[in-house]
C-alpha cells in the first residue's frame, strides 16, 4: 500500500513538495452522475430551463472550479490548468446525466482533483439551475476513470468495475 504523503513524521498536514519532480503531461479523466425525474431530464434537453441553458452553464462553472481547486482542497497545489473540457451524456432510460471532465496539464503534479470539482460542480450547477422543479435529484457516482503521467503512470478503472460501484451508489 502507498504511503500517505500528506502527513509529515508527527502526523501533522502538511502540502507535499513537488519541486524536486520532473514536469510530465499529466491527464484525469473524471465522471460523476445526476439523476432526476423524467420530466426534468426533458425540459434540460429541450432547453425549457427557466434560468436558462443548462449545460452551457454547467460546463462553465465545471471549467471555473478546475481552475480553482486549490482554494477549496486544502493541500491542493495551485496550478496553471492547460486543458479542462466537460461534457454531458444524457441517459434517457435512467433520467440521468452523467457528466465527465478531462483535464490536462504539464507539470510536477497531478490533475485529479480538479476533475473531480470540475464534475461535482457541473453536478451541483445542474441541481441548481432544476431544484425549483425537482429537488430530489441525487448527485452520486463520482470517481476516477483515467489518470496518466507522473511517477505512478497510468491508471484506468476497468468498466466492470464501474458496473458495480454504478449498483453500490444508487
Amino acid at each position: 500500500m502507498a504511503e500517505l504523503t500528506h502527513f509529515d513524521k508527527k502526523g501533522r498536514a502538511k502540502m507535499v513538495d513537488v519541486s524536486k519532480k520532473p514536469e510530465t503531461l499529466r491527464e484525469a479523466v473524471v465522471q460523476g452522475s445526476i439523476f432526476m425525474k423524467p420530466e426534468t431530464f426533458k425540459r434540460i434537453l429541450s432547453g425549457e430551463i427557466e434560468k436558462g441553458d443548462v449545460f452551457a452553464v454547467a460546463r462553465v462553472a465545471g471549467i471555473m472550479a478546475a481552475k480553482r481547486t486549490s482554494e477549496i482542497i486544502p493541500m491542493c497545489h495551485p496550478l496553471n490548468l492547460t486543458h479542462v473540457e466537460i461534457n454531458f451524456l444524457p441517459v434517457e432510460k435512467e433520467s440521468r446525466i452523467d457528466i465527465e471532465a478531462k483535464v490536462r496539464i504539464k507539470a510536477q503534479t497531478g490533475v485529479e482533483m480538479e476533475g473531480f470539482v470540475a464534475v461535482a460542480a457541473a453536478a451541483l450547477t445542474i441541481y441548481d439551475m432544476c431544484k425549483a422543479i425537482d429537488r430530489g435529484m441525487v448527485i452520486s457516482n463520482i470517481h476516477l476513470v483515467k489518470k496518466t503521467g507522473g511517477k505512478s503512470g497510468t491508471y484506468s478503472v476497468r468498466s466492470s468495475e464501474l458496473g458495480v460501484r454504478r449498483s453500490h451508489n444508487l
